[in-house]
């Protein structure tokens, strides 16, 4: 078996202390149960005002909780669009549904 200097009984003696400490706060933090913050209804809303035709048309989506975190309910002028789906196809269905005009000038 090897030796063990002076200086790494010390170091062993150290890590041995925090572990030990570490482990303690642990058992002591095991009764606090941390409850997570309930989400509201209504998650988003995105307002997009397009001024092309002359008139100002908004369009309202509304991005409700589902059963699922990252995926939400999604209204499109108070009309259920899409029961599950995430933000980035939102963004992706948005994109589509504007399409470009050629400018009149």
């Amino acid at each position: 078996m090897y030796r063990r200097s002076k200086k790494y009984q010390q170091l062993r003696a150290k890590v041995a202390k925090s572990i030990a400490a570490r482990e303690q706060k642990r058992i002591e933090g095991a009764n606090e149960v941390e409850i997570p913050p309930l989400l509201p209804e209504l998650r988003k809303k995105i307002e997009i005002t397009s001024f092309d035709m002359g008139e100002p048309i908004t369009i309202t989506f509304e991005l409700f909780k589902s059963d699922r975190i990252d995926c939400y309910k999604v209204f499109v002028n108070g009309k259920l669009w899409k029961k599950r789906i995430g933000l980035s196809r939102v963004l992706e269905g948005i994109r589509k549904s504007l399409p470009r005009h050629s400018s009149l000038v």
